[in-house]
């Protein structure tokens, strides 16, 4: 199964107070750990997906990734949508895949073994979209098949991805995973220390 992945790092990082993805854990910054851990799991293509300083996040991410397989498109209008209008943007970005991969950008911590799992289990059931879970809750990151491509950038349903998720609830498979690296991210100082701790150790 041929995957691609769509990074979003368009967001304000208004309750951070500081800019996510480009805090340091150990070597390296939030954002390259986010696209790392795709390519680790075998990913071909990413799209990132940039708006607040968007120039910044280009410059860094362009002297470190080929520029074949990292590109960048702009939700010029960041300040003012949700994440599902970045969502779309970012699948229209892609090439053709068997399924792609969906990532916030600070979510960095998630384990090759994931990935892999969610993978694994889309290319068994043939399902459209396939999730871990962690105690029966859905995480990050679901895997999305190329079919679902169309429904998702005709879909104008209020409530953006959470509504978009109940519209394919039928269609939507789930793997149990033991990653807590799909619970944590870096919304805010909170979180980012324990994000800082998790790495560490």
């Amino acid at each position: 199964m041929k995957t691609n992945g769509v990074i979003l790092a368009a967001g304000l990082s208004s309750r951070m107070k500081a800019f996510k993805p480009l805090l340091k854990l150990k070597e390296k910054t939030i954002i390259e750990y986010s696209i790392d851990s795709m390519f680790n799991a075998g990913v071909n293509q990413i799209v990132m997906v940039l708006g607040f300083h968007a120039e910044e996040i280009e410059t860094l991410l362009r002297n470190k990734y080929d520029c074949s397989r990292v590109s960048f498109i702009y939700n010029e209008k960041y300040a003012e949508t949700d994440m599902f209008a970045s969502v779309k943007l970012g699948i229209s970005a892609l090439d053709t895949c068997d399924a792609f991969y969906l990532l916030p950008g600070d979510m960095p911590a998630i384990q090759t073994k994931t990935f892999l799992m969610v993978k694994e289990c889309l290319g068994r059931t043939g399902a459209m979209v396939a999730f871990p879970t962690i105690n029966d809750h859905r995480k990050h990151p679901p895997l999305i098949s190329w079919k679902c491509i169309d429904f998702i950038l005709k879909f104008h349903g209020d409530g953006g991805l959470r509504s978009l998720w109940n519209e394919l609830e039928t269609q939507i498979v789930t793997v149990p995973v033991e990653d807590f690296g799909c619970s944590i991210d870096a919304d805010t100082k909170e979180d980012y220390s324990r994000l800082v701790h998790y790495m560490e150790s």
